[in-house]
């Protein structure tokens, strides 16, 4: 299990070294320790690794990750997980503007609060946030599920296309194009789908929760609708 202090060992070390690693590597498990908020820590890993983070990250920690285990120990800066491909990234504290962006697979879990722009134009990945997340959350978010146990700000989901958003505490405003919608049976099936993913099975009732998604108005055009483009 590869131990490594970046208050001693370079940043550009330490990821040069992940880069190398193979699949079939039998240094699987790696920790880190002191990062101290530096930027970019265990970005653009493509193994199937765990990697250990003991205390806060910089801008874009775990950024393109795929098929790697990310936990961070802490809170993380801006672009958290951003352009996530799959694999695991797992927050214990807040995370800062854009987690998840453009993530197209894999699952971000945040059990502080996310704030704003938290999943903007989310492709395909799935974030689960136990805290609260701030405005225009699911900003043109395409594909994936964003899960908020708290509240949301303004302008949530807004110009969204077929991303589902799920929040239990209160909304306190809609974006363009984003509504409330049913809550379907098969709906809280893949509620429960994400929340199993992510560490909570059997602990959060899907029914306690309020599914938000796209009117459909904005993408197809309609020429009555042409104030709001």
């Amino acid at each position: 299990m590869p131990e490594i202090d970046l208050g001693t060992t370079p940043l550009r070390e330490l990821n040069a070294a992940l880069h190398r690693l193979s699949p079939d590597t039998n240094e699987s498990h790696w920790i880190v320790d002191h990062p101290e908020g530096r930027h970019a820590i265990a970005a653009g890993l493509a193994v199937p690794i765990t990697v250990e983070i003991n205390g806060p990250v910089g801008y874009y920690c775990a950024g393109m990750n795929k098929l790697a285990t990310v936990l961070i120990h802490g809170s993380a800066g801006v672009g958290v997980a951003e352009n996530m491909m799959s694999g695991f990234v797992h927050v214990t504290g807040d995370a800062s503007q854009s987690a998840g962006a453009t993530g197209r697979g894999g699952l971000l879990r945040i059990d502080g609060n996310a704030s704003s722009r938290c999943g903007i134009s989310m492709k395909g990945i799935d974030i689960v946030v136990k805290g609260s997340v701030g405005h225009m959350s699911a900003f043109m978010a395409q594909a994936g599920n964003l899960v908020v146990f708290g509240d949301a700000g303004e302008a949530l989901g807004d110009s969204i296309y077929e991303a589902r958003l799920f929040v239990r505490g209160k909304v306190k405003g809609l974006g363009a194009d984003c509504i409330e919608k049913e809550m379907r049976d098969e709906h809280k099936q893949a509620l429960h789908n994400v929340l199993e993913r992510a560490g909570f099975d059997g602990q959060i009732d899907p029914d306690e929760f309020k599914r938000y998604g796209s009117a459909r108005k904005l993408y197809n055009f309609k020429v009555d609708n042409a104030g709001a483009y």
